[in-house]
């Protein structure tokens, strides 16, 4: 199910990046405006789920923490489909890392310069 709501949201996006009117089309907008724009919206959003966390682990409550990663996972792939890319370069970025240890992998990252 998860997969295939990444899929369909991927082509709603690309759609949107395509062919929707900027002033219908909050995606269509965000392309329009610019990285920058869109990098400040991915920002504005992790500040916000990070805030959510804080407060999920307070009261026990973690409706806001989905809320709001569901808002950074949206704009993160907004990010992604403005620079050419889309969620399934992630996802095959985290199956590469099946069955590496996370101390590995972070190595490696380290010298490869990522």
């Amino acid at each position: 199910m998860s997969n295939d709501i990444l899929t369909q949201l991927t082509a709603i996006l690309e759609t949107r990046k395509q062919m929707a009117n900027a002033e219908t089309s909050y995606v269509a907008s965000l392309h329009q405006k610019g990285l920058n724009k869109i990098l400040e919206k991915v920002g504005e959003e992790c500040t916000e789920t990070i805030l959510a966390a804080k407060d999920a682990q307070a009261s026990g409550d973690n409706r806001e923490l989905i809320y709001e990663t569901a808002d950074l996972w949206f704009h993160s792939l907004v990010m992604l489909s403005h620079l050419g890319e889309n969620a399934d370069a992630v996802l095959n970025e985290l199956a590469r890392r099946f069955n590496i240890s996370g101390h590995d992998e972070k190595a490696s990252r380290t010298n490869n310069n990522h």
